[in-house]
């Protein structure tokens, strides 16, 4: 990448924090409703991001980065497009998420301390729980939740979102 394309990049990237900070009117009462749209961009918190807002909002970076670390909803490395959250609750666990969180990362092809593919296409994570126990073992996708489920179910809703994808390349 030449260095104009370079600077072209990062003057997009900034553009879409600026206008965010402008809709917030540079408020830093703001700041999680802005971090929150940020993260909707990126699909993370980029540390040139949280700085350029620190100081943009005139506000220590610790402030920043304290907010991002305190609240589980924000993420400080970048994520998949499509975010598979596994339920690993009581009734979820005692129904066979572990076992489903186990071959959802061997199908994704996840090495240990992995959890984005390379594509990032998908991001796998495992939460305490979704809410869902009626219908345990539960994921959700994005915002679609998939209860009921058995490791090669879960599977065929991933290979599904992958075949969907290659059709809109």
């Amino acid at each position: 990448m030449n260095t104009a394309t370079a600077v072209h990049k990062q003057t997009r990237q900034f553009t879409a924090v600026c206008e965010i900070l402008k809709k917030h009117r540079n408020d830093r009462r703001q700041l999680i409703p802005i971090l929150q749209q940020v993260q909707e961009v990126y699909r993370y918190l980029p540390p040139t991001i949280m700085s350029f807002i620190a100081s943009t909002l005139r506000i220590p970076a610790s402030r920043v980065y304290g907010a991002a670390t305190f609240y589980r909803h924000f993420a400080l490395k970048p994520k998949g497009k499509h975010v598979i959250r596994v339920c690993d609750g009581t009734a979820c666990h005692v129904k066979g998420s572990g076992a489903i969180a186990e071959t959802l990362r061997s199908h994704l092809k996840l090495n240990s301390g992995e959890d984005t593919t390379s594509d990032m296409l998908f991001t796998l994570e495992t939460v305490s729980c979704l809410g869902a126990c009626g219908i345990a073992p539960v994921m959700v996708v994005n915002e679609t939740v998939h209860g009921q489920l058995s490791p090669a179910h879960a599977c065929t809703i991933i290979d599904s979102i992958k075949k969907s994808e290659v059709r809109h390349d």
